[in-house]
């Protein structure tokens, strides 16, 4: 079996955002905490995903992460990239490649503030 390798250097600086979620009216609200670590990836965008719901033709700003192995990257977590400010929420569980804790890769979707 082959082993897997980056196709890319890990150059992207993001940090990590966990959730903590409590309980305001009885309504259960999610708050994140920033991360102090500085991890480093791949970063790459396909030109978003296309979606057709009720209708309404619209484009969700999807991404894909490769990066270290890390167990506080979860799916329920948000990626902070630290150059141009953009925030991501992980979609899914993230892949341990190989299950080897030394790579893993995830699948991201835009935070976008609105109505």
């Amino acid at each position: 079996m082959a082993e897997y390798k980056p196709q890319a250097p890990f150059s992207v600086p993001f940090k990590i955002s966990t959730p903590t979620v409590a309980t305001v009216k009885g309504v259960p609200t999610k708050t994140y905490t920033d991360g102090e670590t500085v991890y480093f990836g791949t970063f790459r965008t396909f030109g978003g995903t296309e979606s057709t719901k009720d209708g309404l033709y619209s484009v969700i700003d999807t991404a894909t992460l490769e990066t270290w192995y890390t167990p506080v990257l979860k799916a329920d977590c948000r990626v902070n990239l630290l150059e141009s400010g953009e925030v991501y929420e992980v979609v899914g569980t993230p892949e341990d490649i190989q299950k080897r804790h030394q790579y893993m890769k995830a699948r991201l979707q835009a935070v976008k503030g609105g109505a």
